[in-house]
C-alpha cells in the first residue's frame, strides 16, 4: 500500500515537471499520455499540463487561433498539439 502510494506521488510529480524541451512532438505526447494516466489526472488539469509543458511556441500558436477554433477538450488539444509540432519540425528539416 505504501510503496502505491509512493509511486502515485513520484508520478505526480514527474508530470508537474515534465517538459517537452528537446523530445519529438510524437514521444513527448506518448510519455506524457502515460503520465496522465498513471497519476490519474483529469482532463482540466491534463489540459493545463500540456499547455504548460509543450514547447512554448506550440502553445502560443494554438491560443493565437481564432476564438471559436481554440481546442476545448484533451482531444482537440492532443490533435492541435501534434499537427503544430509536426508542422514546426517539417519546417526545420
Amino acid at each position: 500500500m505504501f510503496s502505491d502510494k509512493t509511486k502515485l506521488a513520484d508520478t505526480k510529480w514527474r508530470i508537474e515537471s515534465f517538459k517537452q524541451e528537446k523530445w519529438n512532438i510524437a514521444d513527448f505526447m506518448i510519455e506524457i499520455n502515460t503520465l496522465v494516466m498513471k497519476a490519474d489526472t483529469d482532463e482540466l488539469h491534463a489540459i493545463f499540463l500540456l499547455k504548460k509543458n509543450v514547447q512554448q511556441n506550440i502553445t502560443k500558436t494554438i491560443l493565437d487561433y481564432p476564438p471559436i477554433a481554440i481546442p476545448k477538450i484533451l482531444k482537440e488539444w492532443k490533435v492541435a498539439i501534434i499537427s503544430i509540432g509536426q508542422g514546426y519540425k517539417s519546417m526545420e528539416g
